[in-house]
């Protein structure tokens, strides 16, 4: 859990686990587990690292649902919107345009929101 924490932000998970039910508290317990649990603390690749691989899974599959959090997710591992514009227009490449045109409407929408967060943060 500390790790999904730390990867995805405390209000990310907050609102996963006050959604949970009972119906779907053995998969919150398989992802925390095994995602987070055993994938994510390998030793074998560091977080920088994972963020772009989960951005091109996610991009070239067409999860659209989960780019914006991973977006988000790879900004707090230390990635700059320069590193996830590359890792997008690489998976393009790869993938096809589409696929990457998608990520980019999202990344582009993610990134907006934190300027806007953080400038509002500061005109306090």
């Amino acid at each position: 859990m500390a790790v999904r924490r730390e990867v995805l932000g405390d209000a990310h998970v907050d609102r996963a686990v006050a959604r949970t039910t009972d119906f779907t508290r053995p998969f919150q317990e398989y992802i925390t587990e095994a995602v987070w649990g055993s994938i994510w603390t390998r030793p074998g690749l560091d977080r920088r690292t994972r963020s772009c691989v989960t951005l091109a899974v996610l991009t070239a599959l067409g999860r659209h649902e989960e780019i914006a959090m991973h977006v988000r997710a790879a900004l707090r591992n230390g990635l700059t919107s320069e590193e996830i514009a590359e890792v997008l227009l690489h998976t393009g490449a790869y993938a096809g345009v589409p696929a990457a045109n998608a990520a980019f409407a999202i990344g582009q929408q993610v990134l907006a929101e934190i300027a806007a967060e953080r400038s509002g943060e500061e005109d306090r």
